[in-house]
């Protein structure tokens, strides 16, 4: 092993007698070392992306939430309240009763979801603290806070009191109906805040009192759509759903960020694997050129290779010496480019030299886990190289 792995340090930092063999052996090294930086610094941006898109999400979003199995609603007891509330997996929850309804304003109209949340929702989920425009809702009034997409659809004012904002939630049940009026709940509404969160959510939620949704949907006041969770600090997502599944044995479900926002983590995660694969395709190109040098070098230490097989080196031995050139070659050139990436990623994220617009830096973000996937990436590529190109050395060709 040492003899085979010291004449490839040889040939791996000096320099060969053929101008044309060391170009391309220059050509191959730079092209490994940019395509290592260039796929890392990628890997960067879409973590930095990443976080900032799930941003958001994680700020209106709770840590935990449960749902019913089947149907859109299920009860809980005062026996199961009193133990979420005694349990010390959880900092607050809170209880909310959702349901798609009409919104009627100024010959305006608009389908959007009626969220209804007691006092502890603020306390989990932070979209009191993306209000642009007037207060949060005042409990067991009439009082709602809409969405900035919805306010600019129906024109819509704070605490208007001369036009009334009216919501349509169809009446459970099943039958025909004589009379359209009776058909629906309505209840007037008085926005008393505007929130700005993203384009999606803008125009999809507009929040009000849980009672009040209770009462258009004749539901009791035990009766849910969901409830949200804020974990206590340093307990496991596993042993919270542990509790919850004790507290609602066959009740409900346990969703957490990731599979209340699945559609958005698997187009992120795709994004990330095809950005990967094209750079990936990159070094695989700039190998080739590695594989040429090699098997160039082979060719000019052909005597050289042939006095030693004469002398008893086996072939496997000989072959080793230039799969280790090769190895060393594509692993210096793996970490170099790796050290430039990892400059590029701290330079814009302590100066943000790079803006997407006057006030918004494009995102990076350091991670361990993109120091390993490149350096995994260029080993394995690299020994493969190195392997296509050694296989050359065969008894023909020394004979």
């Amino acid at each position: 092993m040492n003899f085979p792995f010291y004449i490839a340090k040889r040939y791996a930092f000096s320099l060969s007698k053929t101008t044309a063999i060391n170009v391309i052996t220059f050509i191959a090294s730079f092209g490994i070392i940019v395509g290592a930086m260039a796929l890392f610094v990628v890997l960067s941006v879409f973590s930095g992306l990443r976080d900032f898109s799930l941003s958001f999400t994680n700020a209106t979003d709770p840590d935990l939430r449960i749902e019913t199995l089947a149907g859109k609603s299920f009860f809980i007891s005062e026996k199961q309240e009193a133990q979420l509330t005694s349990s010390k997996e959880f900092t607050k929850y809170t209880k909310i009763v959702e349901e798609r309804a009409l919104f009627y304003y100024k010959n305006k109209e608009h389908v959007a979801y009626l969220k209804g949340v007691d006092t502890n929702f603020s306390q989990v989920n932070a979209f009191d603290t993306f209000l642009y425009a007037g207060d949060w809702l005042e409990p067991n009034t009439n009082q709602v806070v809409v969405g900035s997409g919805i306010s600019r659809k129906l024109a819509l004012g704070l605490f208007d009191f001369n036009n009334v904002l009216e919501v349509y939630i169809p009446k459970p049940g099943s039958g025909l109906i004589e009379n359209p009026d009776d058909a629906f709940n309505k209840s007037p509404l008085l926005a008393s805040g505007i929130f700005q969160v993203s384009e999606d959510v803008d125009e999809k939620y507009i929040f009000c009192s849980i009672p009040l949704v209770q009462g258009l949907l004749n539901y009791k006041p035990n009766q849910l759509t969901y409830i949200d969770f804020k974990l206590a600090p340093n307990v496991s997502e596993t042993d919270a759903i542990e509790t919850i599944n004790k507290i609602f044995p066959n009740q409900v479900r346990v969703k957490n960020r990731a599979q209340l926002n699945d559609a958005l983590y698997k187009m992120l995660n795709t994004e990330n694997i095809v950005v990967y694969l094209i750079f990936t395709l990159v070094i695989i190109i700039a190998l080739f050129n590695l594989i040429g040098a090699i098997i160039m070098m082979i060719i000019e230490k052909k005597t050289n290779l042939k006095t030693l097989y004469n002398l008893g080196t086996e072939i496997k031995y000989l072959k080793n010496i230039f799969l280790f050139q090769g190895n060393i070659i594509s692993i210096f050139g793996g970490i170099l480019g790796l050290i430039l990436g990892i400059f590029i990623v701290l330079v814009q994220q302590q100066f943000e030299l790079i803006m997407i617009n006057p006030t918004l830096a494009y995102p990076v973000v350091f991670e361990v886990k993109n120091v390993i996937i490149v350096l995994f990436t260029i080993v394995i590529l690299g020994c493969i190289a190195s392997k296509i190109a050694s296989s050359t050395v065969t008894k023909k060709l020394l004979e």
